[in-house]
């Protein structure tokens, strides 16, 4: 890559171009290299691909070279800041990407940020100098992780020892810096207004992206029983309706909860229903612990897995009935009593095909199994959840 570079900024000089940043300058060069060394020693190959060229022997002789091995090995690399190098038409560019500014969730409030961003950069230096002798980076690195812990409720240690709230910071200090830098790089006065007015309105009514997302599933937990798949298809619906408003995201009102027939597309494969959160024991553990469960957490089976995720079998309620008939048993391990091999699908399984195993079997229960290992299970009590949906469905077209 630093011959690549060497040449590629001989070509371009030769030719009379030039360019936004000197690739040839030595600091330059060696910062980059820096970057694409410490990918290699820090992150393992995860992808290769068929090498076809050899990059060294094309430099040398004045050709420029794909590097795509180097280029797919910095592509599942995520980077604040990365250096990404392509080629275009024949000509090699280069590029350093910045990936730190936090999502919109509209293209508006993505601008807005940039804005802030880009004002805070211009008119910081200008206002506090070598902002190192003011803020150690201990100090940096906690209002980092304290901002994205709790938001504009971050409490940031400032310069010179002060402590003071995320709000109070942005809208007495940082704000009107940002003002001034924008006004410094010549942006209109009006797009200055209008979008660090969205960064300070977003402060007071502390509406951000994340707190609109936790809003609304606050609100959707509160008003239903959906499942984990309808909630987030409602907050995708949601999310894409008041995007196509133009509004900021300050100005959004929570999601509302799902109609009556939201439901038909959360349930069309067992995946998107199951119960994810299971109670489990082992072949060699005891009954008695298989039935303390079952009493403590209301259920009526568990699956018996061992260390590795893997399905031996199930303990139902019937088959500690028909143990506890015995007299005078001795404590026995689940392994005894459990039943071996039973009736599983996958998470990808139809749920009319679920049903229709569990009709044909007349079983209670379809433990789900994804490559070997127990990841879910579903129950008739799901199965009566799904048709109480259809119920309601019928009931309403036919007062309609």
């Amino acid at each position: 890559f630093q011959h690549a570079v060497d040449e590629r900024s001989e070509v371009r000089q030769q030719r009379g171009h030039r360019s936004r940043v000197d690739f040839g300058s030595d600091w330059v060069k060696d910062s980059i290299v820096e970057l694409y060394k410490e990918d290699l020693a820090e992150y393992r190959v995860l992808l290769t691909k068929p090498l076809t060229e050899n990059s060294l022997e094309l430099a040398q002789a004045g050709q420029v070279p794909e590097l795509s091995a180097m280029r797919l090995h910095s592509g599942t690399i995520w980077r604040w800041n990365r250096a990404c190098y392509g080629v275009k038409d024949g000509r090699a560019h280069l590029r350093i990407e910045a990936r730190f500014l936090p999502a919109g969730p509209t293209l508006t409030d993505e601008v807005a940020n940039a804005a802030f961003f880009m004002g805070l950069m211009h008119a910081v230096p200008e206002a506090y100098g070598d902002i190192r002798q003011h803020l150690s980076f201990d100090d940096a690195r906690a209002n980092f992780f304290n901002a994205a812990q709790v938001g504009l409720k971050a409490q940031f240690n400032w310069l010179d020892g002060q402590t003071i709230p995320a709000t109070q910071l942005i809208l007495t200090e940082l704000l009107p810096l940002a003002y001034k830098g924008l006004e410094k790089l010549g942006v209109d006065e009006a797009d200055r207004r209008h979008y660090l007015g969205i960064i300070e309105a977003r402060t007071r009514t502390g509406l951000t992206g994340a707190q609109w997302l936790l809003g609304s599933l606050d609100e959707l937990n509160q008003a239903n029983s959906a499942t984990p798949d309808q909630k987030s298809r409602t907050l995708v619906k949601a999310m894409i309706a008041r995007q196509q408003t133009g509004k900021p995201v300050h100005e959004w009102t929570f999601a509302e909860p799902c109609g009556p027939s939201a439901w038909r597309h959360s349930y069309q494969t067992v995946g998107q229903f199951m119960k994810t959160k299971l109670f489990t024991v082992q072949p060699d553990d005891l009954i008695d612990l298989a039935t303390n469960m079952m009493d403590w957490k209301h259920i009526s089976h568990i699956p018996v897995e061992d260390d590795a995720g893997q399905l031996h079998g199930i303990v139902t309620h019937t088959d500690l009935l028909h143990l506890s008939a015995r007299q005078n048993h001795d404590p026995l391990p689940v392994k005894e009593i459990m039943k071996t091999e039973p009736i599983t699908v996958t998470s990808t399984t139809s749920t009319r095909q679920a049903i229709e195993l569990m009709r044909h079997y007349n079983i209670s229960c379809l433990p789900v199994v994804d490559n070997n290992r127990l990841v879910g299970m579903i129950t008739a009590h799901d199965i009566l959840d799904f048709a109480a949906h259809v119920f309601d469905e019928l009931v309403e077209k036919e007062t309609v």
